[in-house]
């Protein structure tokens, strides 16, 4: 997994170090947003924080257009549209944050594949947005007790 290399003083809590970033906002929400499907204890723990990240963004307004699409260059987690921009969305899951955060897990080589993917994606299916933007949603899960999310808006 790529890592930060270097810390910025101006990395807000939580946020991946080492990365430029433009209109960022961070947000951390407990709230259930609603249960997950009994169905959710067979899902992987990376499932289960997709969906959970997917209904955290379509509670802020975002429209999801996509999930789990791969092409040649690579994956996008979710793909959704933030007015008339279309967003790539990196979620990353974890059940602590005793070896970082999973935020810090994307590195600038993944942002920049990102990039790339949401580009293509958006030629693929023939959308016509105005911008492209990447965003980085962390949850951390607990065996007990509410799942965090941590929502990184436009990380370049």
């Amino acid at each position: 997994m790529d890592t930060p290399t270097d810390t910025p003083t101006d990395t807000p809590t939580g946020a991946p170090a080492g990365r430029r970033r433009s209109a960022l906002v961070h947000s951390t929400s407990s709230a259930p947003l609603g249960r997950l499907p009994d169905r959710a204890a067979h899902l992987s723990l990376g499932e289960m924080g997709e969906r959970f990240a997917r209904r955290h963004l379509v509670a802020q307004g975002l429209v999801p257009l996509d999930r789990n699409w791969r092409c040649e260059l690579g994956e996008l987690d979710l793909v959704v549209l933030d007015g008339s921009v279309v967003v790539a969305v990196e979620v990353k899951t974890r059940r602590d944050v005793n070896h970082g955060h999973p935020v810090e897990a994307v590195g600038e080589e993944k942002l920049a594949r990102l990039h790339r993917l949401a580009w293509r994606w958006q030629q693929d299916h023939g959308v016509r947005a105005t911008g492209v933007r990447v965003d980085v949603v962390g949850v951390v899960w607990p065996r007990r007790g509410r799942p965090q999310l941590t929502h990184l808006r436009g990380v370049a």
